[in-house]
């Protein structure tokens, strides 16, 4: 992968992490806990008992490792295209849609490597409603930030538990980076007509707000079990004895429609999240290429 399209979706992914983690937090919570039943309830009592605060808890750490992600995914993608095009003979071609699906899939279950550990500390953090500042008898968090929880979590639950809620993430961001890449490139292909003009960034823009949309329609019955396998036990007993009881539980419960009910907050975060993320691709590329004219090094 060029050094430029490094920095350039280390820079966007950071910069989407910030636009949609807020809504991140409301639907993590949606997801794990009964006492939120939907999006303005969860907003409103996030903001009374936490503050702004409350909606960025554990928000550091993926920022901090945001830019090996990035990298993994988008290496990932960039080779797996670049094989698939070798292995049918057509190098200086373009991908079929078949390719792009599936170097997106590969690129979305090779990142679960170095995003699960990450991501349960995030999502442990994000359902931890307790004040810190109470004065009152009322329970004290558990964890003091991302580095107490990532060393709670080992010392608990061993390095194992990093990877706990992996699998649906595979399952999730498989499908999902699949989906998201295969259909921006859909859309961008529509646009072009045919040409090889570059687009305009407003086109880019909408056709990356339009994928994210797709990827998460995909990606969310997943997310919902990731989530609730990654806090089973942090706070109370454990309810679910591995990846399948907690799907038949989570049906038997509450019904299929649970998986979906996250899907409207995933769409409004998705599309914003996923413009801002290519206007920031565009704006570091841009900067990438004008640089060297500029004498900058």
């Amino acid at each position: 992968m060029h050094f430029a399209d490094f920095v350039s979706g280390s820079f966007a992914g950071a910069c989407g992490v910030a636009v949609g983690y807020p809504l991140d937090t409301v639907k993590v919570r949606i997801q794990t806990q009964k006492q939120f039943t939907g999006v303005y309830q969860c907003v409103a009592e996030t903001f009374s008992k936490e503050g702004v605060h409350g909606f960025f808890k554990g928000m550091s750490l993926p920022i901090a490792t945001i830019a090996m992600t990035s990298s993994v995914v988008f290496g990932t993608y960039r080779n797996c295209l670049q094989c698939l095009s070798q292995a049918r003979g057509a190098c200086s071609g373009p991908n079929t849609k078949l390719e792009v699906f599936l170097s997106g899939m590969a690129g979305g279950i090779a990142q679960v490597s170095v995003m699960s550990p990450g991501d349960i500390v995030k999502v442990r953090l994000q359902c931890q409603t307790e004040s810190r500042k109470t004065l009152t008898n009322l329970p004290k968090p558990k964890y003091h930030g991302p580095v107490h929880c990532l060393l709670s979590i080992i010392k608990e639950e061993g390095l194992v538990g990093l990877y706990r809620g992996a699998l649906p993430l595979m399952l999730r961001d498989g499908p999902s980076y699949a989906t998201y890449f295969m259909t921006y490139a859909t859309i961008c292909e529509w646009f072009a007509d045919g040409s090889k003009k570059k687009l305009d960034w407003h086109v880019v823009m909408l056709a990356g707000g339009i994928a994210g949309m797709a990827g998460w329609t995909v990606g969310t019955p997943m997310d919902v079990i990731k989530a609730r396998l990654q806090i089973d036990g942090a706070q109370e007993t454990k309810k679910y004895k591995g990846f399948f009881h907690c799907i038949a539980e989570t049906v038997r419960v509450e019904g299929a429609g649970v998986f979906f009910r996250s899907l409207g907050i995933n769409w409004l975060r998705a599309f914003p999240v996923n413009m801002v993320v290519k206007s920031a691709e565009i704006f570091v590329s841009n900067v990438a290429l004008i640089a060297p004219l500029m004498g900058c090094n």
